[in-house]
């Protein structure tokens, strides 16, 4: 299993497709009932696009809610806390797209906004 980049969760299975200091493009699996839970980006925008299975992104101010079947995307702008899970917690895969910018990971609290 792989963990979240020093972050306090973990994933299935992630993978760096390519990297430079201002973008990067990861998959990631998320096995059943696991999640990348509530953070945002000082500068990037995540850029999520559904492989397997359907991606749940949800965001907070403003709040929503993405639901994905394979082949849909959504974009998270900057400074949007956000969180990732398979619909009903179930597995999905995604491949997500994240940039132009320096890389931060800042967790915020759970549940609601």
């Amino acid at each position: 299993m792989a963990t979240g980049y020093g972050h306090d969760y973990t994933v299935e299975e992630r993978t760096l497709v390519a990297g430079t200091e201002e973008l990067t493009v990861k998959t990631f699996t998320l096995a059943p009932g696991q999640e990348v839970p509530w953070h945002y980006h000082s500068e990037i925008v995540d850029t999520f696009f559904c492989l397997e299975g359907t991606l749940s992104v949800e965001t907070r101010a403003p709040r929503a809610h993405h639901l994905m079947a394979v082949g849909e995307s959504c974009a998270v702008p900057a400074k949007t806390a956000h969180r990732v899970t398979g619909k009903d917690g179930t597995r999905c895969r995604f491949l997500i797209v994240q940039g132009i910018g320096t890389y931060d990971y800042i967790p915020v609290g759970g549940g609601g906004a």
